[in-house]
């Protein structure tokens, strides 16, 4: 008997600044490693806060994943349960998929924010009336701490990895795809330079065949529907 479908909602296009970080490539590559069958829905821009959507995503972003008539949302929930569909993402020993587990939230609720913090503050430098700003300066000014505890959680990290290859076991779990994955934006704003054993770790992880496929696959729907939004 064949196997339904997953299913990943995505957007159809989105800014540069943005095109490569998306958070749907997190499960389109957990999908690829799984080797399990999946289809992309595309949603176009701009229609994020409409029922339809938020009936599956309450905070009108993406990725939403559809399994067997249901919906989940959030990144890492969506990958840990599509990772618990296939021996290739989590080991069998009981310790090693605890572990993984913790890495996981590791990933998201420490490597993660501070990551994200410095981000949002490009954003505030670059754009403050959207953001209603009126310190233009604060941005600049927070930047150093900021980094700070970036460098303070890679270090951290990169402590931990030591010599290793991957963070659990002997083989890639689906620990070193989310670590790997909330590292996409550190790479992109060059924080990973400081850090050569991160740096080999993300580099190693994202030459894989399923992150490249994955990353492929959402960069070609920007570009087909990039005119559509450029010209409006």
């Amino acid at each position: 008997m064949n196997r339904p479908a997953m299913t990943v909602t995505a957007f159809d296009w989105v800014p540069s600044f943005a095109q490569g970080q998306v958070r749907d490539l997190r499960l389109r590559w957990a999908l690829e490693e799984a080797g399990l069958p999946y289809e992309v829905n595309l949603l176009p821009q701009g229609t994020q806060g409409e029922p339809d959507h938020l009936a599956h995503q309450p905070f009108g972003q993406v990725p939403v994943l559809g399994l067997e008539g249901r919906t989940m949302f959030e990144s890492g929930a969506c990958v840990w349960r599509i990772a618990e569909e296939s021996d290739a993402l989590l080991p069998t020993d009981p310790a090693l998929r605890d572990a993984c587990l913790s890495w996981v939230f590791a990933a998201l609720n420490t490597l993660e924010p501070p990551i994200m913090m410095l981000a949002m503050l490009w954003f505030f430098e670059r754009w403050p009336e959207r953001f209603g700003l009126e310190d233009r300066e604060a941005p600049a000014k927070l930047r150093l701490p900021a980094r700070g505890e970036v460098d303070k959680r890679l270090s951290q990290f990169a402590g931990a990895l030591g010599d290793r290859e991957t963070i659990v076991g002997d083989g890639f779990t689906v620990a070193d795809l989310m670590l790997t994955a909330v590292l996409v934006t550190a790479a992109r704003m060059d924080l990973l330079d400081d850090h050569p054993a991160v740096k080999a770790y993300y580099d190693r992880h994202t030459a894989r065949p399923g992150f490249r496929k994955a990353l492929a696959d959402q960069l070609a729907a920007f570009e087909d529907n990039a005119a559509r939004y450029q010209a409006a």
